[in-house]
């Protein structure tokens, strides 16, 4: 995600920390001679009117009065990008958002254990470097970051004149028809934002941004079940990236749904030494005899596997240079374990695990659920190639399976 987005982020949020209008402890007022309560109020008339760069000089204060709140050191991040974003000098825009990581990361430190503030500081650079250009087409860029200043001080007219004249320019430019239907869902015309998200999820289907974005009007709207299928879209297009799970999350937490993948240990571990070979530990409780659940089968998963590495991962993938645990190896192996185990007469009742991997291959859910659930980083590499063709049974794991507990 460019890094000259994540404003964007703050004007999803709800500001409610900044209704709180207990009185502040009588030490902090006298020192700062400031009512915090009235302070926060103005904060949120600000930031509800998207006016951050008018917001920083009043959250730094509140941050100077109350050091320890994790939550305003937070905001305070956000605002710190909105005056990047509003900042012509290259190195005065690298210093704010180097400062707002910092301010993300003490938050973080002071307690703030919510998914997006791990998703803030992972995505922006440790000295605040900027992302790259918007458009190759200078004309289209320019626009693009004068937009954005004008978003981050909250003049939302001038700033979609500017998005939609970078737009003409190029007409491929995600950002500008994402960022256009930002400006309808600040203003509440929720209708227009769901023409401009939809507008962006044309020109890339396969980056998560809009889906995710486009949720947050329905969420606004108590519309759920039309969200819910929004932030799904997001996971499965890029469901490795944080932001994705920060906005499933967010839905499960406001409709008090629990999110799980179906619980399935593998009871054995494989790794290769330098030359090539394996080594297989397998779980001594699934051998023990006695047992009918089919658990024995795991010893097929190591040896298929092993094979892999030795053979098949060249023959199945010749144009790689070398080596790697992939999609296709993980799958064969799994259902060598199904097939060995289902074969067997001494089979009485699958064990659960066994049970469950059954279950998904199937429905034809196998790939996806490997993907979703247990991915390595090579496995991950074969997800844009999967979803081309088979977004369908990514979307059906998810919503037969994770929004519901795991499954049954």
């Amino acid at each position: 995600m460019s890094q000259r987005s994540f404003l964007k982020f703050a004007t999803l949020l709800t500001f409610g920390f900044y209704l709180v209008t207990v009185a502040a402890p009588a030490r902090i007022q006298a020192q700062t001679g400031d009512n915090l309560a009235e302070l926060k109020k103005q904060i949120r008339v600000l930031t509800d009117q998207n006016r951050f760069t008018e917001a920083l000089p009043l959250l730094e204060k509140l941050a100077a009065a109350e050091p320890d709140n994790a939550e305003t050191h937070f905001y305070l991040g956000f605002a710190l990008v909105a005056q990047a974003n509003a900042t012509v000098d290259d190195r005065d825009r690298k210093a704010l958002r180097a400062r707002a990581r910092s301010e993300f990361i003490r938050s973080k430190n002071l307690g703030n254990s919510e998914p997006l503030v791990e998703a803030m500081i992972g995505s922006m650079a440790a000295d605040g470097s900027e992302g790259p250009d918007f458009s190759k087409n200078i004309g289209a860029h320019l626009l693009m970051v004068k937009a954005e200043s004008f978003f981050s001080q909250g003049q939302m007219e001038e700033a979609l004149r500017n998005y939609q004249k970078a737009l003409i320019l190029d007409p491929t430019l995600y950002e500008a028809a994402l960022f256009s239907g930002d400006v309808f869902s600040q203003k509440g015309d929720f209708a227009q934002a769901e023409v401009w998200y939809q507008k962006a999820i044309s020109v890339d289907p396969n980056r998560e941004t809009a889906y995710r974005y486009s949720a947050t009007p329905l969420m606004k709207q108590r519309k759920y079940d039309e969200a819910r299928d929004r932030y799904v879209e997001a996971f499965i297009t890029e469901p490795y990236n944080r932001f994705t799970v920060v906005g499933l999350t967010n839905w499960s937490q406001a409709t008090n749904t629990v999110l799980a993948h179906p619980r399935i240990e593998i009871p054995t571990t494989v790794t290769f030494d330098d030359k090539g070979d394996a080594k297989i530990n397998l779980d001594g409780s699934v051998l023990l005899g006695g047992k009918d659940d089919g658990s024995f089968a795991w010893i097929s998963y190591g040896a298929t596997r092993s094979l892999w590495h030795k053979e098949k991962f060249a023959k199945t993938f010749p144009n790689e240079l070398s080596y790697r645990h992939s999609l296709a190896e993980e799958a064969d192996a799994l259902r060598s374990v199904i097939t060995m185990a289902t074969a067997d007469k001494k089979t009485k009742t699958l064990s659960p695990a066994l049970a469950k991997l059954k279950k998904l291959n199937d429905e034809g859910l196998l790939e996806a659920f490997i993907l979703m659930a247990q991915p390595t980083e090579g496995i991950a590499k074969d997800h844009p190639a999967y979803i081309k063709e088979n977004r369908d049974k990514l979307r059906r794991y998810v919503v037969t399976y994770v929004i519901k507990g795991g499954g049954n």
